[in-house]
C-alpha cells in the first residue's frame, strides 16, 4: 500500500469512529511528519506513545502526515473524535493545530518544538543545540581536516539552532574549523543524504552532525564507506546504525517528556504552558559511544563534561535562539520562569525575544533572555 492511500486508509478509521459513541477513558493521539522508522525524531515519538500505553493503559493511535493539508485534516480528525490530548509532532503543526484547536476547544493540541501558547495548544521545547553543542566540542577536537559537515531535511528554526549549536561547540576547541552544510529539502530521502555526505566528504569534510530523520540513514552509508569518516547521531542514540562510526549523539528522550503531559491530561491537572527541556533536566542530554571512548583524550573528555556542567547550570549558552523559536508565556514549571522584560517594550502575546540577537558564534550580551530568567532592572508583572 503507498503512504498516500496507508494515510486515507487511518484516517477513515479515525473518522468513521467519531460517532456519537465514543470509548470510555482518555485517548491520545500521535500525528508525525514522516516515517517512525527513521531511527531519531519520529521513531522517538512513537515509542512515546507505546509507553503511554503501557504505563498508564490510555487508548492510543498513529498517523503518518507529511504534508500541510494532510496535517490540517489529521488533526482535525483526532479532534473530531475526540480524543483528549494529540501530539503534533514538529514545529510545522503550530498554526494548524491553533486553527483547529478554536473549533475543538476540548482537545490538548502538544506541538513537539512549537513556538507558542495559544489556548488548549501549548508546545513542547527540546534545546537540542545543547547537546550538539558538546558533539561539536568533540568533533571540533577530533577532525583531521578542520572541516566539518552538516546534512538537515528542512531548514526549520530548531534544526538551525542545533547546527549552530554544533559550530559553536566545535570552534570553541578549535577556531580554525570550517562547517559546511546541505539541506536536502526532505527527511525521507536516504539515497539523498548518503550523495550529499558524500559531496561533502570530497570538500574534506570529515566529522558529520544530522538533523535529517530518516534521510540520515544516508549519511550513516556514506560515513561506512569512507575511511576516517565519524558521525554523530541525533534525537536518538544512534550508535548502533554505525557503531565503529558513530562517536556519539545528541538525544533527545521523547518518552519521558510525553508521559509528563499525558499524565497530567489524565489526571486533569494539565494547563498549557511552555515546557522546556535541555541538558539540565536530563530530557536531552549528549550520550558517547562507549565503543569508540578510545578515540577521545581525557583532555578533551574533561572539557566536554565542563562544558555540559555550565550549560546545565545555564553559565553557558550553547546558540542563541531566534525570535521565531522564542515560545510564548506561561513558562514551564520544569524549564524557565515566566517573566515580561521591560526593556524590551510591550509583547501582546509576551513572546520572549532577545534584545540583541547578533551572529551565533558571539555570545550575545542578553544571558537572561536565553537562559529564561528575569533582568534586575525589569518589574515581572
Amino acid at each position: 500500500m503507498s503512504p498516500k492511500w496507508r494515510y486515507a486508509a487511518v484516517l477513515l478509521s479515525l473518522v468513521a469512529c467519531s460517532g456519537s459513541s465514543q470509548p470510555a477513558g482518555v485517548r491520545v493521539g500521535l500525528i508525525t511528519p514522516g516515517s517512525v522508522a527513521d531511527a531519531a525524531w519520529n521513531s522517538g515519538a512513537y515509542q512515546g506513545l507505546q509507553q503511554i500505553h503501557d504505563s498508564l493503559g490510555l487508548a492510543v493511535s498513529h498517523v503518518e502526515a507529511r504534508t500541510p493539508a494532510e496535517q490540517d485534516e489529521a488533526l482535525r480528525a483526532y479532534a473530531a473524535q475526540g480524543y483528549d490530548l494529540v501530539f503534533a509532532h514538529g514545529f510545522e503543526f503550530q498554526e494548524a493545530a491553533e486553527r483547529v484547536s478554536e473549533q475543538y476547544p476540548g482537545t490538548v493540541f502538544v506541538i513537539t518544538s512549537g513556538r507558542r501558547v495559544r489556548g488548549r495548544v501549548a508546545p513542547l521545547i527540546f534545546r537540542l543545540e545543547e547537546a550538539s553543542y558538546l558533539a561539536g566540542m568533540v568533533a571540533g577536537g577530533l577532525t583531521r581536516s578542520n572541516v566539518l559537515g552538516f546534512v538537515g531535511g528542512i531548514e526549520l528554526p530548531p534544526i538551525e539552532a542545533a547546527y549552530q549549536g554544533w559550530v559553536n561547540g566545535a570552534r570553541t576547541v578549535n577556531p580554525q574549523v570550517r562547517s559546511r552544510k546541505v539541506y536536502l529539502n526532505s527527511f525521507d530521502d536516504a539515497a539523498a543524504g548518503r550523495e550529499a555526505t558524500l559531496a561533502l566528504i570530497r570538500a574534506e569534510a570529515d566529522m558529520f552532525h544530522h538533523n535529517a530523520d530518516q534521510a540520515a540513514l544516508g549519511v550513516f552509508q556514506a560515513a561506512k564507506e569512507s575511511p576516517g569518516v565519524y558521525v554523530f547521531g541525533a534525537n536518538a542514540d544512534q550508535s548502533r546504525l554505525a557503531p565503529e562510526r558513530v562517536l556519539g549523539s545528541a538525544v533527545i528522550d521523547l518518552p519521558r517528556a510525553f508521559l509528563l503531559l499525558a499524565r497530567e491530561v489524565r489526571a486533569g491537572t494539565f494547563t498549557p504552558r511552555v515546557e522546556s527541556f535541555g541538558l539540565s533536566s536530563g530530557v536531552v542530554r549528549y550520550v558517547p559511544n562507549p565503543a569508540l571512548d578510545s578515540l577521545v583524550p581525557q583532555a578533551l573528555g574533561a572539557r566536554v563534561r565542563a562544558a555540559a556542567d555550565s550549560i546545565a547550570a545555564g553559565t553557558l549558552i550553547a546558540a542563541p535562539r531566534p525570535p521565531s523559536m522564542q515560545a510564548s508565556l506561561p513558562r514551564s514549571r520544569f524549564g524557565n520562569s515566566p517573566r515580561k522584560h521591560g526593556r524590551h517594550g510591550g509583547h501582546t502575546e509576551a513572546v520572549v525575544v532577545c534584545c540583541s540577537p547578533q551572529a551565533p558564534s558571539v555570545l550575545p550580551p542578553c544571558i537572561p533572555c536565553f537562559r529564561g530568567e528575569s533582568h534586575p532592572d525589569s518589574a515581572e508583572t
